[in-house]
């Protein structure tokens, strides 16, 4: 967090929280919301999701990034000098993108991300990881390097595993153990460590992961 925007939060420390102005998409964008209009706290997240309009500014979506945050209850907020704005997640509060490997993980927000203490798949298909940050989608254009870069830890492929299996056999593997395998360059732990691969349901994966999709007062 910038220093200017933790000695702001000193020198004014009730400044009224905000919300409904600012969601992260499912690609990894931010998104303003002029009208305030994002979602209404108390309420369920509205379908379909209002879009709301880009960032334009690099500068302000930098600051966004080094100042992005979770409170103790899941909900993640961007810390705007003394006044923190709850921020509305379309999927998850990281998306996560690939480097120049299928092997190495980045957050939207350009945190490198080392370690994956499981994989969860959902019944759309998504592909997510819990990180040292937190949990992320793997972002939509990256998830098929990433699915062929996922192998058992008996070296059997990912893909070649699901297709395998029935939909129902899936829930009752919790002894998937995968590893991401480097297709140009060996990463040294981190993410190439083996973790386990969990199911659930779309709707379900908030509670699992410990996020609040529209988080409320």
């Amino acid at each position: 967090m910038d220093d200017s925007v933790v000695a702001s939060m000193a020198r004014w420390p009730d400044v009224p929280d905000i919300y409904g102005w600012l969601s992260l998409s499912e690609q990894g964008q931010w998104r303003m919301h002029p009208d305030g209009g994002s979602w209404r706290p108390g309420q369920m997240c509205p379908q379909p999701l209002p879009s709301g309009e880009p960032i334009e500014s690099a500068q302000i979506r930098q600051f966004i990034n080094r100042n992005y945050g979770c409170d103790a209850s899941g909900r993640w907020y961007f810390q705007n000098g003394p006044q923190r704005v709850f921020i509305r997640l379309d999927a998850a509060p990281y998306i996560l993108l690939t480097g120049s490997d299928a092997s190495t993980l980045h957050t939207h927000n350009g945190l490198k991300a080392e370690h994956v203490n499981a994989w969860w798949l959902d019944d759309q298909g998504r592909l997510y990881a819990e990180t040292e940050h937190g949990p992320g989608l793997i972002s939509g254009r990256d998830a098929p390097a990433v699915f062929d870069a996922l192998h058992t830890s008996a070296g059997e492929p990912l893909l070649t595993l699901l297709k395998s299996l029935e939909p129902a056999d899936l829930p009752a593997r919790p002894d998937l153990l995968l590893c991401l395998q480097a297709t140009s360059s060996t990463m040294p732990g981190g993410a190439a460590a083996a973790a386990p691969l969990r199911f659930c349901p779309a709707s379900g994966l908030p509670r699992q992961l410990g996020f609040v999709p529209c988080p409320a007062p």
